[in-house]
């Protein structure tokens, strides 16, 4: 590069532009920058400028010029740096947010299959219930069913699965309604004959009324003399026809003493009613008609009951019992009689006191209860002493009596009970003192068939109806009773 030189003159005025400049370059480059110049433009400026020496100068200024604009730009990069990495950072949240949601699609889509899969169990089980309703109500023949299968049987629907089949799913939970309880052996035993069923239990009391009414009825036909020979007698031909109606009302009042103990009173009140004709065939014929009717309270009873063994399984439970009679009513030798012997009056009590122990069991099986029992009544002899007609009647001598019994009870439901069963008694010939010879009566069997029915009307309050049917010629013809315990707790 060849250096030109110059006059004097520009030279002075190459010294004031430098002065100048020095004063005129930074507000200068300030206004170059302000109006868009960049140091570029002015390092050409002072490079058309070769004849004045004040190209250094210029180019000092250019290069601060340059180095100011280049710290804000230095500056600047940090906000955009930091900017990108927010973007990132919410890149990625977006991206973790997808992938979430995908995996909830997944969990959808399986559980709409499980949803479709059970869909499919439910109808499945609901053709097998219809294929059971069909067979429950169809009316094809019994026979035509029978030994077929389910699946073979006559009739729409489809056979049922076997065991291990995945056509029915069973069921992680009980379904449908539980079987109602079984029946207690109080509920079986509630028909069975009175004094037969469970004990009070202790602190508990039992108020039981009861209505009883027996019908009985004999023909007899008696002959007093001799027969000479086959069909010719000497004497007196007597024919009987006696119909006897017995309306008795009984109070018996039951308490547990402890729960293997309990005691019971009872109290009757009785209605007799007979109807009595007499034919007697002598030299001619005699008929006598005869009613009789009599009301007053009977004998009262006190009994007690052990016992002795608890209920274990299908054991049998044993029951001891004792019951006493007394003579509070009115007795065969209390009413009159006339001048021929013939009663005025009926008896609405036996007249002697009596005691009776006897055994009792109760023996669950399933679904029936099976009861039992005897006993023996032991009547205490007394000294009459009584004018009957004209005869004196001194110490009389009741015949005892063996009795048992036997039958079962059965509960169709929790409401309504029965029992059949059958007792029978053995009654010993009673003994008589008629003036200065002993009389001795004939022995009697008493045999009769029972039939109790039991409703229960509330949880504590229970209806019985029982039959007694006499199957004996010594035995009433029926015997109907009507009792209604109610309990409570003293």
């Amino acid at each position: 590069m060849s250096i030109l030189s110059a006059n004097p003159m520009l030279r002075h005025m190459g010294v004031a532009a430098v002065g100048l400049s020095a004063a005129f370059v930074p507000s200068q480059a300030e206004a170059h920058e302000a109006a868009g110049l960049d140091a570029p433009g002015l390092q050409c400026l002072c490079d058309a400028l070769p004849y004045l020496d004040t190209a250094l100068t210029w180019n000092a200024a250019a290069a601060g010029a340059g180095a100011e604009k280049a710290a804000p730009a230095a500056s600047a990069e940090k906000p955009a740096a930091r900017a990108e990495s927010e973007i990132e950072a919410q890149r990625r949240i977006i991206a973790e947010q997808r992938a979430m949601i995908d995996q909830q699609h997944a969990m959808l889509l399986e559980q709409r299959k499980q949803i479709e899969q059970m869909q499919q169990q439910l109808a499945a089980q609901q053709i097998q219930v219809d294929r059971l309703t069909s067979f429950a109500l169809a009316d094809q023949p019994l026979d035509l069913l029978r030994g077929a299968g389910m699946g073979q049987g006559v009739g729409p629907g489809p056979a049922l699965p076997g065991v291990g089949s995945d056509a029915v799913a069973l069921p992680d939970a009980p379904v449908g309604e539980a079987p109602p309880p079984s029946e207690t052996p109080e509920q079986r035993v509630a028909a069975v004959p009175e004094g037969q069923g469970v004990l009070t239990r202790a602190g508990h009391f039992v108020f039981e009324p009861s209505f009883e009414y027996t019908r009985s009825s004999t023909n007899r036909l008696v002959f007093r003399g001799i027969e000479l020979i086959p069909g010719i007698q000497i004497g007196l031909i007597e024919a009987t026809d006696a119909d006897r109606d017995t309306l008795v009302g009984t109070a018996s009042l039951r308490y547990g003493i402890t729960d293997r103990l309990e005691a019971e009173v009872r109290m009757p009140y009785l209605y007799r009613n007979d109807r009595i004709e007499v034919v007697q065939q002598r030299d001619e014929g005699i008929v006598r008609s005869i009613a009789l009717r009599e009301k007053g309270i009977g004998d009262a009873e006190f009994s007690l009951r052990y016992q002795f063994n608890r209920p274990v399984g299908q054991k049998p439970i044993f029951v001891g019992t004792l019951r006493v009679k007394s003579d509070t009513g009115k007795g065969p030798f209390d009413i009159g009689y006339d001048e021929f012997g013939v009663a005025t009056g009926l008896a609405t009590g036996s007249g002697f006191w009596a005691v009776q122990p006897g055994v009792n069991f109760l023996m669950p099986s399933d679904p029936a209860v099976i009861y039992g029992g005897a006993a023996y009544l032991y009547h205490i002899p007394r000294n009459v002493n009584e004018m009957v007609g004209d005869v004196k009647i001194g110490r009389v001598d009741p015949g005892d009596a063996i009795s048992a019994n036997i039958g079962f009870g059965f509960a169709l439901n929790p409401r309504f009970s029965f029992s059949l069963g059958y007792r029978h008694n053995y009654i010993f010939p009673t003994k008589t003192d008629i003036g200065d010879t002993r009389q001795k009566s004939n022995y009697l069997h008493v045999g009769s068939l029972n039939l109790g029915m039991s409703y229960r009307l509330t949880e504590r309050n229970v209806l019985n109806l029982g039959f007694e049917i006499g199957v004996t010629e010594d035995a009433p013809d029926v015997s109907i009773t009507l009792r209604m315990p109610f309990g409570g707790k003293l």
